[in-house]
């Protein structure tokens, strides 16, 4: 397969994944198929709720209430970077210009060094947040699915 029809099927297969993931991510939207009344659906949506809740372990209050993984910061990150970055400026500095630039290449190699730190940790922190944000989608997904069978059972239909 050429690269571009590579490239488009890849296009395509993450267009539909997005779109299905999006879709799921939905409250599932409630139809009363036989005629049920608003009282009736709403007697029944309260106790599927309760029974999905239940059965799966999940409790949408609290997942959509649970807080935000902890950012990590402080001065112990990037230690291990800056010392790196301090060595190899210092041999940089020194290899070009001596003793006096092994002192300015140690200390260009500390900043570069924290600031390498930095970004590692913000992507670190950003992927704890996303993993985070996956779980409670993950749970949410697996509530509506089982609040969906019940009510599926007391002849509703869902999308």
């Amino acid at each position: 397969m050429s690269k571009l029809k590579t490239a488009c099927a890849l296009a395509a297969t993450l267009a539909v994944a997005s779109f299905v993931v999006g879709q799921a991510q939905a409250k599932p939207i409630v139809y009363p198929s036989k005629g049920q009344s608003a009282q009736q659906q709403q007697k029944d949506e309260g106790e599927c709720y309760v029974w999905a809740k239940n059965s799966t372990g999940i409790d949408p209050a609290a997942v959509a209430t649970a807080p935000a993984p902890a950012q990590q910061t402080g001065p112990a990150v990037g230690g291990g970077e800056r010392a790196r970055g301090a060595v190899r400026g210092a041999v940089v500095g020194g290899i070009i210009d001596g003793g006096d630039g092994a002192g300015k290449g140690a200390a260009v190699g500390v900043v570069a060094g924290g600031v390498r730190a930095r970004n590692n940790q913000r992507s670190q922190n950003a992927q704890a947040q996303q993993q985070a944000q996956d779980q409670k989608q993950g749970a949410m997904n697996t509530f509506y699915r089982a609040q969906g069978a019940c009510l599926e059972g007391r002849g509703y239909t869902i999308k």
